[in-house]
């Protein structure tokens, strides 16, 4: 009787635990089937799919899941790999032959400028000299201002190449492969960029004890080079060694998947290890994967691709619901305010001087350039680094202890209140500008001229 007894008291204790286990289940379960329902209507309506999904998330916003912010760093980690490895995957060189290294001007220069002009203003806008916006919110130091601004820098092919689907017919298939080849090169351009600004304000110790600033600023870019060089060089090698694992391994279309993945999580892991960027590496590799030729016909770029769109979706679509599941949306108030200007920032300033400056060295014309520059919308790769921002804001150099909590929320507010309204205002005139620019006749002559 006590052995049976003891056994229905485990047994009890059983169902109780394994409940809140079958809770999550069925709470994960609804909400992904609302966003694909959000998925659907959001397009109907003039706003990108993300837009919709991050505020389902942010409408729901409830702790049943109970993920810790550094759960969902590390998830957003894997994340961004993944992200990146399909970025490259997308690069098709053949496509953006004749552009190639205007693209990649773009991509970079782009990413550097419109963040040093964001910093600066965010910088501006959080100053005591602006009481009337900075009242309720904590000054910004010049370091959490471009910290910020860097974790802004990169673009979302997804999210402008959908938006542009409606007026497909207004746009040429030329710039839209430039949108494609800029959004997907500045994913890695702009980590690195954001590791580059880690470096240079924030303290190595706790204590904030360390070199000079200008001796940190030289170690910093020695760093940044050779993360660089390592990358490419890890990147390529594997892709190299992909491609023979692949011919070899790879009997029926359904392995591709098995392959690919285990090849990106090899790469993004030995480049880290060798002391270079796991996100060059990863997206290096996946470059030369899409690019490259196959011994079995019924494997190519395009092939790849399809096997691990629906991963690179459901990563994208998850980074935008937990970020949206973890704000607390009394905690965007007192943000609002520096949060709306520096979106408006964004796309009015920093991103249009980032395109217009490049003007001379684009083979495309005013309007085509005019178009791009308001092409910049942010995703998923700003709210992923925001979670390594409130890591490193607490250690920047010569901060104030006191400001450290209410800094790092305001931080993370104004990263979502930017991707959110640069989503929303780009994503419903987008359409319209495409239209009122008249871009589907001139460019088609231009297309034909060498460049």
């Amino acid at each position: 009787m006590v052995v049976l007894a003891q056994a229905a008291t485990a047994n009890d204790q059983a169902t109780v635990l394994d409940f809140p286990l079958q809770a999550h289940l069925l709470f994960i379960g609804i909400l992904f089937l609302g966003t694909l329902a959000i998925s659907r209507f959001s397009p109907k309506i003039g706003i990108p799919a993300i837009l919709g999904v991050l505020l389902l998330g942010l409408s729901i916003n409830v702790n049943i899941l109970e993920i810790t912010h550094e759960q969902a760093s590390t998830f957003q980690l894997l994340g961004l790999a993944l992200l990146l490895f399909y970025a490259g995957l997308k690069t098709d060189l053949a496509a953006i032959r004749g552009f190639l290294e205007y693209g990649v001007v773009l991509a970079v220069g782009g990413v550097v400028v419109s963040s040093l002009i964001l910093g600066g203003l965010i910088w501006l806008l959080g100053s005591p000299w602006v009481e009337s916006l900075s009242s309720g919110i904590e000054v910004i130091p010049l370091g959490a201002a471009m910290l910020i601004a860097a974790c802004l820098g990169s673009t979302d092919a997804g999210a402008t190449l959908s938006v542009l689907r409606s007026v497909r017919d207004k746009v040429p298939l030329r710039l839209q492969h430039l949108l494609e080849f800029e959004s997907s090169v500045n994913d890695p351009s702009a980590l690195l960029f954001y590791g580059l600004v880690v470096g240079i304000f924030v303290a190595s110790s706790a204590a904030g004890v360390g070199p000079s600033l200008e001796s940190t600023v030289l170690t910093q870019i020695k760093i940044f080079l050779q993360q660089i060089g390592a990358g490419l060089v890890v990147g390529f090698v594997f892709g190299y060694l992909a491609r023979f694992v692949i011919n070899d391994l790879v009997e029926e279309r359904s392995q591709l998947l098995v392959v690919a993945m285990s090849v990106a999580f090899v790469v993004y892991g030995a480049a880290t290890l060798l002391g270079g960027s796991g996100f060059i590496a990863i997206y290096v590799t996946g470059l030369f994967l899409t690019n490259t030729r196959y011994r079995s016909p019924e494997i190519n770029h395009v092939t790849i691709q399809e096997v691990l769109l629906p991963f690179n979706t459901m990563t994208e679509i998850t980074i935008f619901l937990v970020f949206g599941l973890l704000v607390y949306p009394p905690d965007l108030v007192e943000a609002l305010p520096v949060g709306i200007l520096s979106a408006l920032g964004l796309m009015v300033v920093a991103r249009p001087i980032s395109v217009l400056m490049l003007q001379p060295l684009s083979p495309f014309s005013f309007k085509e350039s005019l178009l791009v520059s308001w092409c910049g919308l942010r995703g998923a790769v700003p709210l992923a680094l925001s979670y390594d921002l409130i890591v490193a804001i607490p250690r920047i150099r010569g901060i104030d202890p006191l400001i450290v909590g209410e800094l790092s929320k305001n931080a993370e507010s104004i990263i979502f209140i930017v991707v959110v309204v640069n989503l929303f205002v780009q994503g419903i005139s987008l359409p319209f500008l495409a239209r009122t620019l008249g871009l589907n006749s001139a460019p088609e002559v231009k297309s034909g001229q060498p460049t």
